[in-house]
């Protein structure tokens, strides 16, 4: 079988600039992603899914498929040999559908062939005999008594309210508002594929891309009826993420398959079907009253938040509480009602995706503040300052707001930034105009607008998850030179997570030559690469294991040399003692390997209480952006001609590679605020390819000023804060308030699309 990741050998510590070891081969597509997974001998999967967003399944006739020459397997829900659902939080979602159908593209059949054109014509020789039964495809008409029920737990799943201050305050200016925020695709450009092997005695092993190995592993046994230590997970490249790949996808199907045919079977989706195959952003309705006194001071914020959760439940349950407890924004509330219900509905599964429930309420709270600035008469940013939490308050879910948070200072520093020079739109190149030469404006109904916002965001899992990360750091000797070797289960899905490792063990152990393993579940849970957690986690656990390594070698040096133990240092590749070379550190290890497994927790947090009220998250990441913006208000063409950005990000590990997440993170709040959306329709989905589906390309994507500061939170390893998702929270309310600004309508849904611009719909 081909290797799908070759150990990284990085130099530079922490701080540095430092290549990413898989920079080079991905752009010269050497990069071994899992699509590109072989084995000899081995089939290939197929699956069959609904074509209905709700049916009752009348019988399942697999007949012809099973006689065709060239099939190996045809299973149903009657081959599931262990529990026939699964779930990240809630095991709701069957591995294959028996009786009902709940969305569109919801898996029925899988298919295991010689070839994948066999595997296809399989599945059309399937018989479905369905009972087609209106779906339900609207959160709030899910909340009606009269709803059919699509689980039997009912539509609601989960509630959240966060109750604080006084209920009846009032105010001297009350400003309403009513947003919508649509269903985002992660749209990551390696779609779902793996390739499971049966080891011959009953286990089978997965390569796979993912998110979380640990969690796929126990889902994947529970459901094959297999012991966990049966199913051994390895990663496989991975084509990007953000959130989508957190779900099981074809995992559990692939291992059926070969362990059914006793053969290796590769299952790798196309784009129609990635789109079926996961998880989407959720979308949102939300209904918003701010009231403040003459002088701008919040009063009180109510607020009702409607999320469409889709047929099953992946990480809904945590987007709620997201969403409730960041529902009035970084600024002091000292009275709020909020309200946040997520409800199961017929549209395709809505989960994790960055930032996610803190983007949908940051769109929502920053479109207040314009509003209520607008009526008080405020500069915008005057008023968010004006109302900016420091530490030492109160969120309105009653936890103390900590060091550092520094939302007055990130909203000065943008607000101070220059603006980009604003030439006459006439006789300028077409490529610098709205739309490009590729549409017809000449400038003449182009206008200028800027807008200000800023959001933020929890770091890590909340609410009493026991969080942690595992890591296992070895050194030794190799041709003579000290070797370490870093092995977690921690995934790399673009974000340079093996770097940073190689990084911490540079710094911390002064080893030139650090090889990062490819993550597997030989080792202990690195819990999920999502919610900005891998650096202070997986991070954390590196630096820990090296410190319990450097403790060990100090030890040897003790000894053996005779040295005090706590006037010992490492400078290079040698041990230090009183300024003078005690020992190299080859020599040493020449009598033998150190290693050092540890698990690195952070500390304690705790649910909600009825009110809403907790010390609910660990750690919290801002942002403040700026957004300039030229819109032809006739065409509803948009330029975004720049975008400012100042983020605490709390130490800066890799400078270059900050700056990538952050621009990418942009991208992906631009791409939300204008263009990206899945169009549903009765619950199907009228837009499942990158024809239709549009992302932001090199040509949408205008320059990025940022000012980066390093306010060290003192609880985290190096004093560092994720930095992943706060670009993407600030800056699509950013956009769309510059929208506002340059066509002076109020803008209550995004993406917002040329035709709300120019007033062909309401």
């Amino acid at each position: 079988m081909t290797q799908t990741t070759a150990p990284a050998r990085t130099s530079g510590g922490i701080g540095e600039s430092v290549s990413r070891p898989d920079g080079v081969p991905k752009v010269t597509g050497e990069f071994e992603y899992s699509s590109d997974l072989h084995m000899d001998g081995m089939l290939w999967g197929a699956t069959l899914r609904s074509p209905h967003p709700r049916a009752s399944i009348r019988s399942i006739d697999a007949s012809e498929a099973e006689a065709m020459p060239g099939v190996f397997a045809v299973l149903t829900h009657e081959d599931v040999p262990g529990r026939k659902v699964y779930g990240m939080e809630i095991p709701d979602q069957p591995v294959l559908a028996w009786e009902k159908v709940r969305y569109e593209g919801e898996a029925i059949a899988l298919v295991a062939a010689d070839h994948p054109e066999t595997a296809r014509r399989a599945m059309e020789r399937i018989k479905i005999d369905y009972e087609v039964l209106d779906s339900i495809t609207n959160a709030e008409a899910a909340m009606a008594e009269d709803a059919p029920k699509l689980h039997l737990s009912g539509n609601l799943l989960r509630r959240v309210d966060v109750r604080h201050g006084d209920p009846d305050a009032t105010a001297d200016v009350i400003v309403t508002g009513e947003y919508e925020v649509g269903m985002q695709d992660q749209a990551f450009l390696g779609p779902e594929s793996g390739l499971a092997v049966p080891d011959g005695e009953g286990g089978v092993d997965l390569h796979i891309s993912t998110q979380w190995l640990h969690v796929d592993r126990d889902q994947v046994a529970e459901s094959l009826g297999l012991a966990p230590e049966m199913v051994r997970l390895t990663l496989s490249g991975v084509g990007g993420a953000f959130g989508g790949r957190e779900d099981l996808s074809m995992q559990i199907h692939a291992c059926m398959l070969a362990l059914h045919a006793n053969r290796p079977v590769k299952m790798v989706y196309g784009r129609e079907e990635s789109f079926y195959g996961h998880v989407h952003r959720h979308p949102a309705k939300m209904r918003y009253e701010h009231g403040a006194t003459a002088d701008g001071k919040l009063v009180f914020v109510r607020a009702k938040l409607v999320f469409d959760g889709g047929a099953y439940a992946s990480s809904s349950n945590a987007v709620c509480l997201n969403a409730a407890t960041f529902a009035c924004g970084p600024y002091d509330v000292p009275n709020a009602e909020i309200e946040s219900l997520m409800l199961y509905t017929n549209n395709p599964p809505c989960g994790a995706m960055r930032g996610f429930g803190a983007v949908q309420v940051c769109f929502a709270h920053e479109a207040q503040m314009d509003k209520l600035a607008e009526k008080l008469g405020m500069d915008p940013v005057e008023l968010r300052v004006k109302n900016a939490i420091e530490p030492g308050m109160k969120f309105p879910f009653g936890q103390e707001v900590p060091y550092p948070a520094p939302v007055r200072e990130i909203l000065e520093r943008v607000k101070a930034m220059p603006l980009p020079e604003q030439n006459g739109t006439m006789g300028r190149d077409l490529r610098e105009l709205p739309g490009g030469v590729s549409n017809a404006t000449h400038g003449e109904g182009v206008r200028r607008g800027v807008g200000y916002a800023v959001g933020f965001k929890n770091i890590g899992f909340s609410a009493g998850f026991d969080d942690y990360s595992t890591a296992r750091v070895s050194l030794s000797v190799e041709d003579g030179e000290p070797v370490a070797l870093v092995h977690t289960a921690a995934v790399e899905v673009g974000q340079g997570l093996v770097m940073v490792q190689a990084q911490i063990v540079r710094s911390e152990l002064g080893v030139e030559n650090v090889i990062v393993e490819t993550a597997d579940t030989r080792i202990g849970s690195a819990g999920s690469t999502s919610a900005s957690r891998q650096s202070y986690m997986t991070g954390g656990a590196v630096k820990q294991a090296c410190e319990a390594v450097r403790e060990r070698i100090f030890e040897r040096v003790s000894e053996e040399f005779g040295e005090a133990a706590d006037e010992l240092s490492i400078s290079g590749e040698n041990v230090i003692a009183d300024g003078r070379v005690s020992v190299s550190l080859s020599e040493l290890l020449d009598k033998g390997t150190i290693e050092e497994t540890v698990e690195f927790h952070h500390r304690a947090t705790h649910p909600l209480d009825e009110d809403g009220q907790g010390d609910v998250h660990l750690q919290y990441a801002f942002a403040a952006h700026r957004a300039v913006v030229e819109v032809d208000v006739e065409l509803g063409l948009v330029r975004v001609v720049e975008i400012a950005t100042a983020q605490d990000v709390g130490k800066v590990i890799n400078p270059l590679a900050l700056e990538g997440q952050i621009e990418g993170g942009i991208a992906q709040g631009l791409g939300l605020a204008l263009m990206e959306g899945i169009r549903l329709k009765d619950g199907k989905i009228q837009n499942a390819s990158f024809t239709d589906y549009l992302i932001p390309t090199i040509l949408d994507m205008p320059p990025v000023r940022m000012e980066i500061l390093e306010l060290a939170d003192p609880e985290a390893p190096y004093g560092l804060k994720g930095v992943g998702e706060p670009p993407t929270i600030a800056s699509t309310p950013a956009i769309v308030a510059a929208l506002r600004d340059a066509t002076g309508k109020e803008l209550i849904r995004i993406p917002v699309r040329p035709e709300h611009i120019a007033g062909l719909e309401a």
